[in-house]
């Protein structure tokens, strides 16, 4: 894996004033890591973050399809660009 895959979702309800997103992104570190980086939050706002050391690309693709999924049955959009 060279490069780094991202993704992100986008949830927003006017009625309940929502407005939420999602962002996975795989990537290595300096040391050659791969890592999963989960980052949530309201849209505009600092957001939370959390990165999950994985064995190798295939586990973090694995891991970023099941949250993905979880996500889109919540009610997030993937969201272009």
């Amino acid at each position: 894996m060279d490069e780094t895959r991202s993704s992100h979702f986008e949830r927003r309800d006017a009625a309940r004033n929502m407005k939420r997103f999602y962002r996975l992104t795989i990537t290595r570190d300096l040391f050659g890591t791969v890592l999963l980086i989960r980052e949530w939050g309201r849209i505009g706002v600092s957001c939370q973050r959390r990165c999950e050391e994985k064995t190798d690309a295939a586990e973090a693709l694995r891991a970023a399809a099941r949250l993905t999924a979880q996500k889109l049955r919540r009610g997030y959009a993937p969201v272009a660009g």
